[in-house]
């Protein structure tokens, strides 16, 4: 079929039709998201505005607007359009369609091959695309969640560009639900609706980057909200509707606004103050309202540096480790292992040494001249290097028996000073003794050189 004959306005919408269906735009300028790769001036829209196309994958979650892409990229430069699936396509419809390309550009017209959820075609599938791809007979476009690398053929992904797509933004997701409710002829835009702004704000959140689950859950919340006598009247969105579409708690919380930041807040604030009950409930509190669990999982990382540092090393690993968890499991069987993270960093021994020793660094670096680094711990790697006396002076600590010299390692004007005060707690408490030892030798030494001859 030609896309472009039955496309854009011509194409009929039936009112049956899912609200993400109905308003999927239709042209560039009423597509929602992906300015790294649409923005004016950006590679993919100049060659959709040239028409100079090549094979492409378009990378992305669910929802980010792979397929509506496709379609646009297909009427825009006035081409078929070829939809397969690999539940219902096998090789030899494949050959077929291809075969009809074939014909087709004889007689000057392109053929865009869509393929939706590539990653889920076989080898031998891919195979068969391969030859057509190579002669030009058709622009594939193929749309996966998975990453392309490990699930397209090399043959087949070395003749295509790749595009990451990125989950929408809130305020994207936001925009969306609003044209729907604006929108008479395929949206909401008929029925009065009426939806207070931070509920809309609450669908957008929970639909976490994905347009068609943002969709979904405002028509079944129109669908479910009671009428008046004879559908008269407007149709009022209250919380308790919302929550029942979601089949989920409306919490307030937003992404970028002040609740965000006062959550977060309380979250640290509990670890802070080994607190594991109220660290769990804070941390539930964000991840079942929607936030990123790997925003989550990088403020427990600072935490364990910030917090705990040195009185219990293994925290920072816990957390980097949840982090990980998470990249593998994803949503929601990744939030046990954050849970598990909090947990450990609010039970642990609390030291903010490393904290306060960097923060006096950050001053003295500001504030103190950038002396040379001290001749003795250059490295001389030429002989005219060693004549201008790099490295002399040095002293090799292995030397020793006690593994420890004498020599002054910061610039001179702060030779003497500390950063790193150990605390009593936790593991700090041993190294606050190495310190102490470390200190007395080297005072012992130093006396010893002052007496020599």
């Amino acid at each position: 079929m030609s896309l472009f004959e039955a496309s854009s306005g011509e194409r009929q919408k039936s009112g049956s039709s899912p609200l993400a269906e109905r308003m999927r735009p239709e042209t560039l300028e009423d597509f929602v998201g992906q300015v790294h790769l649409l923005g004016s001036g950006k590679p993919l829209r100049r060659q959709i505005e040239r028409g100079d196309l090549a094979s492409m994958i378009l990378w992305g979650p669910p929802g980010s607007g792979k397929t509506t892409l496709a379609g646009i990229i297909a009427h825009r430069v006035r081409c078929d359009f070829v939809r397969f699936t690999a539940v219902l396509s096998g090789i030899r419809e494949i050959k077929q369609i291809m075969a009809d390309a074939e014909r087709a550009r004889t007689y000057g017209r392109r053929t865009i091959l869509f393929i939706d959820e590539i990653h889920r075609f076989n080898k031998a599938q891919q195979d068969a695309f391969l030859p057509y791809v190579e002669r030009g007979d058709v622009i594939l476009i193929g749309a996966t969640t998975e990453n392309p690398s490990f699930e397209v053929i090399s043959a087949l992904l070395s003749r295509s560009k790749v595009y990451r797509l990125s989950p929408l933004s809130t305020d994207e997701t936001l925009t969306l639900l609003e044209r729907a409710l604006g929108e008479g002829e395929h949206g909401l835009g008929s029925q009065q609706i009426e939806i207070s702004g931070e509920l809309l704000r609450q669908i957008a959140v929970f639909a976490n980057g994905d347009a068609r689950a943002a969709y979904n859950t405002l028509e079944v919340a129109v669908s479910i909200a009671p009428r008046e006598s004879e559908g008269q009247g407007p149709v009022q969105i209250t919380e308790a509707i919302v929550e029942d579409a979601l089949q989920r708690k409306v919490l307030p919380y937003d992404k970028a606004g002040e609740e965000h930041y006062n959550i977060i807040s309380a979250l640290h604030k509990s670890v802070r103050n080994s607190e594991p009950d109220a660290t769990l409930y804070w941390l539930g509190r964000m991840l079942e309202a929607g936030e990123d669990p790997l925003y989550v999982a990088r403020r427990l990382i600072r935490m364990a540096s910030e917090d705990i540092g040195l009185a219990d090393p293994r925290a920072l690993a816990v957390t980097v480790d949840a982090m990980q968890a998470v990249h593998f499991l994803g949503m929601p069987e990744g939030n046990l292992a954050l849970a598990e993270a909090a947990v450990y960093l609010a039970v642990a021994p609390k030291s903010n040494a490393i904290y306060k020793g960097y923060s006096s660094v950050q001053q003295d670096v500001e504030k103190t001249r950038a002396e040379p680094v001290p001749l003795h711990l250059r490295n001389a790697v030429t002989g005219l290097m060693a004549n201008q006396g790099y490295g002399k002076g040095y002293q090799y600590a292995h030397d020793s028996a006690e593994k420890l010299t004498t020599m002054e390692s910061l610039p001179e004007s702060l030779c003497g000073r500390r950063y790193y005060h150990p605390t009593d707690e936790g593991l700090e408490t041993k190294l606050k003794e190495r310190l102490r030892v470390i200190e007395e030798w080297r005072k012992r030494q130093k006396d010893i050189e002052k007496q020599k001859p």
